[in-house]
């Protein structure tokens, strides 16, 4: 079943409410796109702690307690920095569910012009997904706006959100 991607939005807050879970996000590379997101939702107040934009090594080790050493190394993007932002905002956010995201959406030279991202998500402090994803546009606008859908169907999946819809069970 396909959906808008604000009643995808509004499904998640509905199921994060009836489950009696909140939320918490760290994101990079979508700047706070999925912040805003989550905060225009029906009743975000009910589910949404909040997050952290932190764009550079500095910030993501100082407030989500991204390791340093690999950091540098992979100039902040990778499944185990995405992994260590969800894991810590959740931790900071006192929430049932974290998400980093971390990654390039437009060219620099440390990426060699590739443009992906890596998701993380916990859950009760358990990494229950993480993945990455190529960008498949050239606009840094529209290659955010494809990794905000990428979360929100991630999400949707963890949900179980079209299980739910259907009354079919989990």
């Amino acid at each position: 079943m396909k959906y808008s991607k604000r009643k995808v939005l509004n499904l998640i807050g509905k199921a994060l409410i009836q489950k009696k879970e909140t939320i918490a996000v760290a994101e990079s590379v979508t700047t706070g796109l999925l912040q805003y997101a989550l905060g225009t939702i029906e009743n975000a107040s009910l589910f949404y702690q909040g997050g952290i934009t932190t764009y550079n090594l500095g910030q993501k080790s100082k407030h989500l307690n991204v390791e340093p050493i690999h950091a540098i190394e992979v100039n902040c993007v990778s499944d185990k920095i995405a992994s260590q932002m969800a894991l810590e905002v959740s931790h900071l956010f006192h929430s049932t569910w974290g998400i980093g995201i971390t990654g390039y959406s437009s060219p620099v030279p440390e990426a060699g012009g590739k443009l992906f991202c890596h998701i993380a998500i916990a859950y009760k402090g358990q990494l229950v997904k993480n993945s990455c994803v190529d960008a498949n546009d050239k606009d840094p606008v529209e290659i955010q706006e494809q990794y905000l859908s990428e979360v929100i169907h991630c999400m949707k999946s963890l949900l179980s959100i079209d299980r739910a819809e259907t009354g079919a069970p989990d």
